[in-house]
């Protein structure tokens, strides 16, 4: 059976596979990664009625252009993503986000950039058809695991897709919209103590710039230095998506999903589950201010985020 798969024209800034990750792993030193924006990866597949955990593609600022070869496919795409459909016939279709389209043998998906967002996310109906590597599809190109080699994908490479035959659905679309407020919520770190009283001030009251040294595995802030009173390094402890760090020069670092599982910075801060997908969001250039929570708050905050999603996902038509 000939293979229905994507020719890379463009491949992108960082376009990668992705799933929900993979777990318990940290014990010899792999972090979960999976999608950055994991409402609007779920979001994706939901509108071509893939399972929740199916492969899909994800990237970053300016996406790949992709020419469909031997078959034919129904695909979404979400985010805050501008993008073209090239039909055969040479017209230009402006793609519109969060709504499924048919793509047919030959015609060519340009996913021109991202918005006033970082990542995007392309489900293809039925998923990639790449092996799972410790039960996820996720690339972690730092440790170069997963599909593809572990590699971000590249110009002339193919992205091989499940065979689609007769298996073409309804369009399916949902009216999202997504925050783009730049309060982030975070409880305090194991270390707050470690800074000093008016270091915690500045934290919650003063706005960062989010600098351009920002990837999958961290964001880079500056802003006013957050004054160490007790010690700059500490024993390595394990970490999680969302820790806020402080080096020695005192401008935070928020780790993100293909962050180390180990450090020794002091932690000032932990992003609360419901403000993630958001914070990963956020591109350099952009401001970002602390809010500080409560556990309790934050539990109660991440409830009304799933229900949110919930109510997104049953919504799609």
């Amino acid at each position: 059976m000939t293979e229905v798969y994507f020719e890379i024209l463009r491949p992108g800034i960082n376009t990668t596979v992705q799933d929900f990750g993979r777990n318990h792993l940290y014990h010899i030193g792999i972090t979960v990664s999976g999608a950055m924006d994991l409402r609007n990866y779920k979001l994706a597949n939901a509108l071509v009625l893939n399972k929740k955990d199916e492969a899909s593609i994800e990237f970053a600022y300016q996406g790949p252009l992709l020419k469909l070869k031997n078959g034919k496919i129904t695909f979404a795409i979400t985010g805050d993503v501008a993008f073209n459909i090239i039909r055969n016939n040479s017209i230009v279709e402006e793609g519109k986000c969060y709504q499924s389209y048919i793509l047919e043998n030959g015609e060519k998906l340009d996913i021109l950039s991202t918005r006033k967002s970082v990542y995007g996310y392309l489900a293809i109906k039925d998923g990639l058809n790449y092996k799972k590597f410790w039960n996820s599809y996720s690339i972690n190109s730092k440790a170069n695991i997963g599909p593809n080699n572990g590699n971000k994908f590249s110009i002339n490479e193919k992205i091989f897709i499940k065979n689609h035959e007769s298996k073409h659905i309804p369009q399916k679309k949902i009216n999202f919209s997504d925050s783009t407020n730049n309060l982030i919520r975070v409880i305090k770190g194991s270390n707050f103590n470690y800074f000093s009283e008016d270091s915690q001030n500045k934290f919650f009251k003063e706005e960062y710039l989010i600098t351009n040294l920002t990837d999958r595995m961290g964001m880079r802030l500056k802003g006013s230095s957050l004054k160490n009173i007790k010690n700059t390094n500490i024993k390595s402890e394990g970490l999680i998506k969302g820790v806020v760090q402080v080096p020695a020069d005192g401008n935070p670092i928020i780790l993100l999903n293909d962050h180390g599982t180990i450090g020794g910075y002091p932690k000032i801060g932990v992003v609360i589950s419901a403000d993630l997908d958001r914070v990963t969001q956020l591109p350099p250039g952009a401001n970002i201010k602390f809010k500080e929570v409560t556990l309790e708050e934050a539990e109660n905050l991440f409830k009304e985020y799933l229900s949110e999603t919930r109510k997104y996902l049953n919504a799609i038509n």
